[in-house]
């Protein structure tokens, strides 16, 4: 949906884009070490499922920092705006020209699933009822409030300590589908573009005014016929 892209790209700092992504990379790879070098488990399963839960919360705690310096305010008393729904992670807002969005952090299985649901992702989608299609015969819908949308990760089986896809993604009210999901690289390509109507103006060039030099010394006409006259590579004729 065009009209939640361009929410997203005007709400959402391009250098909080880069930062989150830098994030998430690093704290995968601090999440895998630690476990390798300092939990002792032996067995594949239990390292992994260590290396899972401690990346999350890395990730978590690092999602709330960097969106903060970025000016993102954690939600007041843990409760959905125009609700009473409340929540139990870190959900930051954005607000750019008096338009919002409600960012927060979730790992998918793989690239473009939808993440878990749980009691606060589920409470974030119901913002998100206006921006679902359906029918619109009373001409009410759909309405553009603040936007719940998701920094989606999945890590990378092959690689340990990877990471596959890191996203953005507008989940619809239901949880069954994304109105919107774009990898951060197409993210960030698109953030960097700048519409033609507001690249600065080329100034306009004029033409140079020609430099007219008069000769100080003017020799006489001579005739090509006359004796002694030069043809045309200097030459005497």
């Amino acid at each position: 949906m065009k009209s939640v892209r361009s929410r997203l790209r005007h709400v959402l700092p391009r250098d909080l884009v880069i930062d989150l992504d830098d994030s998430v990379r690093a704290g995968s790879l601090k999440a895998h070490k630690v476990v390798r070098d300092h939990a002792g488990l032996k067995k594949k399963r239990n390292a992994r499922g260590a290396e899972g839960q401690l990346r999350f919360r890395i990730l978590e705690e690092d999602f709330e920092t960097t969106c903060a310096l970025h000016g993102g305010r954690l939600l007041d008393g843990g409760v959905i705006p125009n609700t009473d729904l409340k929540i139990h992670q870190p959900f930051m807002r954005f607000e750019q020209d008096g338009q919002g969005v409600i960012l927060a952090l979730a790992t998918m299985p793989e690239a473009g699933a939808l993440p878990a649901k749980n009691k606060s992702r589920i409470a974030g989608v119901t913002i998100n009822y206006d921006l679902s299609l359906r029918l619109d015969l009373d001409g009410t819908g759909p309405k553009v409030g603040d936007i719940f949308a998701v920094l989606l990760v999945a890590r990378d089986r092959e690689r340990a300590g990877k990471i596959e896809e890191i996203a953005l993604g507008v989940i619809e009210s239901n949880f069954e589908s994304y109105l919107y999901y774009e990898a951060l690289e197409g993210v960030l390509a698109g953030a960097a573009e700048v519409a033609p109507e507001d690249k600065p103006s080329s100034p306009v060039e004029t033409a140079p005014v020609p430099q007219v030099t008069l000769r100080k010394v003017v020799k006489k006409f001579v005739p090509p016929e006359a004796p002694n006259a030069e043809n045309e590579d200097g030459a005497e004729g």
